[in-house]
């Protein structure tokens, strides 16, 4: 077999991430429109991952977090973004890195994409620069009244086979 000296497999990974990088923009600048709403697992312990220790303890390996109704202060970079999220009343700062995100699934409309576990903790060299995302924006999100906390349990992640249309890279690797 020929040698992918082109990486096609890093670019769809890259041109995925940059997916999320846009629809986490769009929401900092302009909210979460109609039903949309966010369910994003990460790896705990990925390289940048930024975490109190108390949501280290309880979460050591995968977090999956919420983005719905109470967040705020979403801002979003090239290769990461920041959150504020309250976990059992207690208001806590996120960052997360793009390369340590396992799964993004929307399930307004069903959407999902999964990136492969060795693929959060092992970057691969870099890429060709794709377009980069807009400027960082930080938006305050106005909270809601007095509903549960949006990240106070570790929700279910949802599985492939609720109708969600995930894209999976390993089919596009040479095995």
């Amino acid at each position: 077999m020929a040698t992918d000296h082109i990486r096609y497999d890093v670019l769809a990974r890259d041109a995925l991430r940059g997916v999320l990088r846009r629809v986490l923009s769009d929401a900092a600048v302009h909210g979460l429109p109609g039903e949309h709403h966010f369910f994003i697992t990460f790896l705990s312990k990925a390289e940048g991952v930024k975490l109190s220790p108390r949501l280290l303890a309880q979460y050591p390996e995968e977090m999956t977090i919420i983005l719905q109704h109470q967040f705020w202060d979403l801002v979003v970079s090239e290769d990461r973004f920041e959150v504020g999220l309250s976990f059992g009343g207690i208001p806590e700062r996120l960052v997360v890195p793009f390369h340590a995100i396992k799964s993004f699934f929307d399930p307004s409309v069903q959407f999902g994409l999964q990136f492969e576990p060795s693929e959060a903790i092992a970057e691969t060299p870099p890429s060709p620069k794709l377009p980069a995302a807009p400027a960082p924006v930080a938006v305050a999100a106005p909270l809601p009244g007095p509903a549960a906390d949006a990240g106070e349990d570790k929700p279910a992640a949802p599985s492939p086979g609720e109708g969600a249309e995930v894209v999976r890279l390993d089919r596009f690797r040479k095995k």
